[in-house]
C-alpha cells in the first residue's frame, strides 16, 4: 500500500481529529511541479526529522513531546492509521491558508517557511478522513529513505475505525470547501 511521509508529531495530531488536513508543496526529492496525491487511500508513515517545536502552535507541543518520549523500536517504524482523501484543492492565497490554521496544528511560521520553498508552486491543501488501525511494526528499508513524500510499504492494511464522525467529518469538509472555494 501506498504510504504518505508526514511528521510523527502531525500524525497523532491527525489520529486525535485535531489536524484534518495536510499542507504539501513535496519534498526536495520529489517532482519539480511539487506535491502530487499519489493514491486516494494510503497509510501514514511517520517520521521523526524535521519536527521542531517552533513549527508547532504552541498548545500542540504535547504531541511532539509524545514523539520525542515514545519512539519507535530502532530499526522499525509504528504504522497506526491509514487516510482517505475527500478533498484536494491547489492553494496559492495567503488569506486562504491562513484561513486553513483551524485545520491544522503547524505554526503561522512554519507555513510561511513552506510558502517561500518554490514560491511558484501552490501549496496542495488535502482534506483527509482518517481511520486507526491496530499498531503494526516494519522494517526500516533504504528505499524509505530521503526527502520523499511517497512510498510503498507492501503491506495489507486491517480495516480501521474512522477517527472522526461521519456527522464531524461532513460538517468539517463543508467548512474548509467554504474556505478553499
Amino acid at each position: 500500500m501506498e504510504s504518505l511521509k508526514e511528521w510523527a508529531t502531525v500524525v497523532n495530531a491527525l489520529e486525535k481529529g485535531e489536524q484534518i488536513i495536510i499542507l504539501r508543496k513535496g519534498g526536495i526529492l520529489d517532482v519539480a511541479s511539487g506535491f502530487k496525491m499519489e493514491s486516494k487511500k494510503f497509510t501514514l508513515f511517520p517520521t521523526q526529522e524535521h519536527q521542531e517545536y517552533n513549527h508547532i502552535k504552541p498548545q500542540f507541543h504535547k504531541y511532539l513531546e509524545q514523539v520525542k518520549l515514545n519512539p519507535p523500536k530502532n530499526g522499525f517504524n509504528r504504522i497506526t492509521s491509514y487516510a482517505e482523501v475527500l478533498a484536494e484543492i491547489d492553494v496559492s492565497s495567503e488569506e486562504t491558508i491562513k484561513k486553513l490554521s483551524p485545520f491544522h496544528i503547524w505554526s503561522d511560521s512554519y507555513i510561511n517557511e513552506r510558502r517561500n520553498w518554490k514560491p511558484d508552486n501552490p501549496m496542495k491543501a488535502v482534506f483527509l478522513k482518517v481511520y486507526k488501525i491496530p499498531e503494526f511494526n516494519i522494517p526500516l528499508k533504504s528505499e524509505y529513505q530521503g526527502c520523499k513524500s511517497w512510498i510503498n510499504i507492501n503491506e495489507e492494511i486491517p480495516v480501521g475505525e474512522a477517527v472522526l464522525s461521519d456527522t464531524e467529518i461532513e460538517s468539517k469538509l463543508n467548512e474548509f470547501m467554504d474556505i478553499v472555494k
